[in-house]
């Protein structure tokens, strides 16, 4: 063995040959001689325990609050721990001489503080240099010594790793590199500055405008309380779990969508691929919405909303007739809106009214995004409260509504029988999903912003109750809000029957007795309809042909979902209430909040996997959003043409469930079956200091496959089944109309699909063919070795001093979890290796259980 070059010579004022320390480790000379006579497993656990002391000294000056070692601290033996890495050479060297190690409480001895224990004087006066050289020789014959016991140890690592040869040892010049080196060596990840800002930012994404009429409409048409006992069953059968399953891989994996289902199964990569891949088209076609909002809105601030009578003809002083053949709303959002074709066959140039909301409308999605995290959290901590206030604000005022009785009244509507339909099952299911934002990726995104330590089970529920009470609340809102409308449309249809009997009797053509009360002021639905009811059957047939039906009920019932319901529907609503442009400014402004959140997590959904992949876009992050937000703008003018309406129906109405089942499916594979749900489960505990419940392990792994696999087969029959048809407004007679999609538009819409799922398919025949396991190998410490840094103190890391920039910094909640990469070439390497070789003593020692 060669001599230790840091063994104390005889001679020593202490009188002792080998009493001396170790300027790196600390160990006694009388170790240090010992290891060095062959003995370097003895050595190398040394080494090791003593650099989990170190640590736990650089947790103990991080958090001064901390429990002393004398209070509790865990002995080293039984710190289950990756030994601390070794920092700079010049950083290590200056800070050695300080520190005091904790005793081993394996070895009933305790390092007593007095003079016997001191560096000795001719190594407190050699040259840093020497102590730096000395440092680095010794790392060299450690990791030599560590690589000829390599053949013993178990497969698998931290990382997968090759062995490689030291070449030559670390020179002064690679020691003390760039201060911009060294940052860049331990990968930074923003962190939320509080919870309240990720909280706010998941229920942000997953509050879509769907909510104001998508669940309302469920209820009124699949059995009321029937339809809300089923969504109730499937929220916590299907919905929590999954949520919970998203936000507990983003929040331990620390990564995008794209790397976190690449490390949970090998086998599984391609499904951030397709999630990211539905973001993006999801993304085109929903700022188009926007961009129909602010037109809108920009026209709301007329005094009188242009869609509340129909506009006069130029140089004349009658209507227009296609807008005299059906109602002013409808003419505005058809004719002078989208400008539509009567086909989607009918293409033309973008509509150039809609080009300058659609460019606002990205601007100002570029603007909440700018800064990345600290800006999305600030925005939608504004947004979302926001959305609730003008909720409540159009809740009292539609309660006040004549007519609101009866749509209140629909609330109590409950079909036993719906409890039996399939349908009803099927959509709620589709809700479950679509409600809390499933598949998408966002919510991985959000979740790896967030700090491990934070137990993502309570917040899954946090955000799925304030979902489904942000549904019970509007649906009041709605309901008053239909009932005040058709109510409104059956007085205006009763009216023009009176009319019309009163000059059809003026005129000969109807006896008096066909002749209608005149005055109706109260309820003039029940007066026309006992008036009508009371005729003698020969007069009645004779009233009859001449009379459009007016029943409340049908008319209620007449309530389209989609952009037709917030564009049509509803608009029409709020131009028969007083103060009108008031109201339609407060719902269109509700209706681009909330877009305006759900969209933020789409986008945040792509551009953190681009960022994460190539540094580049890190690196130039304002630059590379300005860019994409350019080219999402330039794809999204095709949405705008006049037939871009019914492309934004075909994709969302038949396209966007099928690829998001299937992302869901795969990811819950990948954690269940791949990884292992129990071996998941069991991580996360220790990290929220509680056990986690075995049930969502059955969920997991039987429960939410078979349901999510039910769902997907019947929704394809249904589609199978169905004939693709889209309403189209006909010009001629000023009507919608129902046309079938033809048939290249069927294929687009299954090639796009194709091309979505596709990677996963190219990741599971690639890893069949080259032999990579489906499930990764066994793990003994942390799946990502990435470091975060709190938003919240980055100030304080700017102003920390200069020698401190290049240190990482375990967190409080991992240290014992986690390894910092070393600056020189073969740093990482060798720290996994002691990594490895620390957990294979432990266990030999039987301190693992």
């Amino acid at each position: 063995m060669p001599p230790c070059p840091w063994a104390k010579p005889r001679g020593s004022r202490s009188g002792t040959a080998d009493t001396g320390s170790h300027p790196a480790t600390g160990l006694s000379g009388t170790n240090s001689h010992f290891l060095c006579r062959g003995n370097p497993d003895e050595y190398l656990r040394s080494r090791g325990k003593v650099r989990v002391v170190e640590a736990q000294t650089a947790e103990r000056r991080l958090a001064p609050n901390m429990k002393s070692a004398q209070e509790g601290r865990p002995s080293l033996g039984k710190v289950d721990a990756a030994p601390e890495s070794l920092p700079e050479a010049k950083t290590e060297a200056q800070s050695l001489q300080g520190k005091v190690s904790s005793p081993d409480p394996s070895t009933h001895t305790q390092q007593s503080q007095g003079p016997e224990n001191r560096l000795p004087a001719p190594y407190e006066k050699q040259s840093l240099a020497s102590r730096i050289a000395e440092a680095e020789a010794w790392e060299t014959r450690a990791f030599e010594a560590e690589k000829r016991r390599s053949s013993q140890f178990r497969q698998g690592s931290v990382f997968e790793l090759e062995d490689a040869p030291v070449k030559q040892k670390p020179s002064l010049k690679k020691v003390a590199a760039p201060e911009k080196e060294k940052r860049e060596v331990v990968s930074t990840r923003p962190l939320w500055a509080n919870k309240a800002e990720y909280i706010f930012a998941l229920v942000g994404f997953s509050l879509r405008p769907a909510h104001l009429w998508r669940f309302p409409l469920l209820w009124l048409h699949n059995g009321g309380w029937s339809f809300f006992i089923i969504y109730i069953f499937l929220l916590f059968l299907m919905g929590i779990p999954l949520l919970f399953l998203e936000m507990a891989v983003g929040r331990r994996m620390r990564q995008c969508s794209i790397c976190a289902w690449s490390v949970i199964g090998p086998w599984f990569g391609g499904v951030g691929c397709s999630s990211f891949m539905v973001s993006f088209i999801t993304a085109l076609y929903l700022n188009v919405v926007n961009g129909w909002i602010l037109f809108y809105l920009g026209q709301s601030f007329q005094f009188s909303v242009p869609w509340e009578h129909c506009p006069l003809l130029k140089n004349s002083s009658g209507f227009d007739p296609e807008c005299a053949r059906t109602t002013p709303s409808m003419y505005f959002w058809y004719r002078l809106t989208l400008k539509a074709s009567d086909s989607i066959e009918d293409s033309g140039p973008p509509v150039i009214s809609l080009l300058l909301p659609l460019l606002m409308a990205w601007c100002l999605v570029g603007i909440f995004m700018i800064n990345g995290i600290k800006s999305i959290g600030k925005v939608l901590c504004v947004l979302v409260p926001l959305t609730g206030i003008i909720t409540v604000f159009l809740l009292i005022r539609s309660a006040l509504l004549s007519g609101a009785r009866y749509g209140l009244q629909r609330l109590a509507v409950m079909k036993v029988s719906a409890l039996y339909s399939i349908t009803a099952w099927i959509q709620a299911g589709i809700h479950v999903l679509f409600a809390l934002g499933l598949g998408f990726g966002p919510i991985v995104v959000y979740s790896s912003y967030m700090d491990q330590p934070s137990n993502c089970l309570s917040d899954a529920f946090v955000v799925a109750f304030i979902n489904l009470g942000f549904s019970v609340l509007t649906m009041p809102f709605i309901f008053s809000v239909l009932g005040f409308w058709a109510t409104v449309l059956i007085h205006n249809c009763i009216e023009k029957n009176a009319e019309l009997l009163l000059k059809l009797v003026v005129q000969g053509k109807l006896p008096l007795e066909a002749l209608p009360p005149l005055n109706m002021p109260d309820d003039p639905n029940v007066l026309f309809t006992s008036w009508l009811n009371s005729l003698s059957q020969p007069i009645k047939d004779l009233v009859l042909p001449h009379i459009t039906e007016c029943n409340l009920e049908k008319q209620f019932l007449k309530v389209k979902e989609g952009p037709i319901f917030a564009f049509l529907t509803f608009i029409e609503a709020m131009s028969f209430i007083s103060g009108s442009v008031f109201w339609s400014v407060l719902f269109f402004l509700l209706l681009l909040l909330l877009e305006m959140g759900f969209l933020i997590g789409l986008l945040q959904g792509i551009l953190t996997p681009l960022q994460d992949t190539f540094p580049f876009c890190k690196t130039h992050e304002k630059l590379f959003t300005v860019v994409l937000f350019g080219l999402m703008f330039l794809c999204g003018i095709f949405f705008i043409q006049p037939a871009g309406v019914y492309y934004i129906k075909l994709l969302n109405g038949y396209w966007m469930i099928l690829p998001i089942i299937i992302v869901i499916i795969f990811e819950n594979m990948a954690v269940s079956w791949a990884y292992g749900s129990r071996r998941f489960l069991a991580e996360l505990g220790p990290l929220w200091n509680r056990p986690i419940q075995p049930i969502f392990n059955c969920l997991w792994c039987c429960v939410c496959p078979f349901v999510l696999l039910i769902l997907f087969t019947v929704i394809l029959i249904f589609l199978s089944l169905k004939t693709f048809t889209y309403v189209a407004w006909d010009s001629s007679t000023s009507k919608e109309v129902p046309r079938p999609y033809p048939s290249w538009a069927l294929l687009a819409l299954i090639f796009i699909f194709l091309i979505v799922t596709l990677p996963i398919l190219i990741y599971f025949v690639y890893s069949f063919a080259h032999g990579i396991p489906f499930k990764p190998r066994s793990l003994d410490g942390p799946l990502t070795s990435s470091k975060s840094l709190s938003l919240s103190s980055e100030a304080q890391t700017k102003e920390a001093p200069q020698g401190d920039k290049g240190k990482a910094r375990p967190s409080a909640g991992g240290l014992a979890h986690s390894f910092t990469l070393m600056p020189h070439k073969n740093g990482m390497k060798y720290r996994a290796v002691i990594f490895r070789f620390h957990q294979e003593t432990r266990k030999k020692e039987g301190l693992t259980p």
